[in-house]
């Protein structure tokens, strides 16, 4: 007789499932709000380091909002408030003496739709080690440039057209370099945030091949809708809904045997 798994309702904010690799990202009680509106409560989860990470869910139900504490990208939104507790590798990255600019480039951001700036492919990659200052010399620069492409696997395809408008790219070509912008300034953690959603089968599989090749060397986290995608990509997978982090644990086990039945209903279709 085949045993059913029990979908007994698990209570949020409670301690996480034992990682493989060491904690890179934890957060503990967490709690943001867009002035009264409360988006997220009580999350708790540790992330993996140099593994993939997924969080899903549907629409409005905190993914984005949590991936954008880990940057305090949150500060820019003038009524939002985050209280509870994240670190990385230890540190507190709320503490008021912490460095926003250094905690921005420790951790990379790629977003939903391409935004490169309006300078060149080269100016794009350079902008972030000239201004940080990881750059010593016009050699090293392009060094820099050039490795980062090549991580972002665009540097054959642009190696002829550096000095031509980033923006002149086609719409999986610019997300790649978005990426190859975010790991010019050596990055811990890159935070993609809905990557793919606006680029046709073929730039997807792309960016999905560079994800699974951009892991061994950086923690990611990716907030998609697809679970498809999630299941290609991510190590480790976390589901919220209505602004709860329901449960989270590799990715294998949340598709086939989760604990909550509002994550089986979610994945089964039964909602989102």
């Amino acid at each position: 007789m085949t045993t059913m798994p029990n979908f007994e309702t698990a209570a949020s904010g409670t301690a996480q499932p034992h990682l493989d690799r060491p904690a890179k990202v934890v957060a503990k009680g967490v709690n943001v709000y867009y002035g009264d509106k409360q988006a997220l409560k009580e999350v708790s989860i540790e992330i993996a380091a140099r593994a993939v990470t997924s969080f899903i869910g549907p629409s409005g139900c905190g993914k984005s909002t949590f991936l954008r504490c880990i940057n305090r990208m949150n500060d820019t939104i003038a009524n939002c408030r985050v209280a509870g507790h994240i670190t990385i590798d230890g540190q507190d990255i709320y503490d008021s003496s912490l460095d926003v600019v250094q905690l921005r480039a420790q951790v990379g951001m790629v977003f939903q739709k391409p935004n490169p700036f309006p300078k060149s492919v080269f100016e794009n990659v350079a902008y972030g080690p000239r201004i940080h200052g990881l750059a010593r010399s016009k050699a090293d620069l392009e060094e820099v440039v050039i490795s980062s492409l090549q991580k972002a696997g665009l540097f054959e395809e642009v190696k002829d057209r550096l000095d031509d408008p980033g923006t002149g790219l086609s719409g999986g070509q610019q997300q790649r370099l978005c990426i190859a912008r975010a790991i010019a300034v050596s990055p811990e953690v890159i935070l993609m945030d809905e990557p793919c959603s606006a680029l046709d089968p073929i730039a997807t599989a792309k960016i999905e091949e560079l994800i699974d090749e951009l892991r061994e060397n950086y923690t990611i986290i990716i907030v998609t809708h697809s679970m498809q995608q999630a299941a290609r990509v991510s190590q480790r997978t976390a589901f919220f809904h209505l602004g709860v982090l329901v449960e989270d644990g590799h990715t294998d086990v949340i598709f086939t045997n989760p604990k909550d039945r509002r994550t089986l209903d979610y994945i089964t279709g039964r909602f989102g």
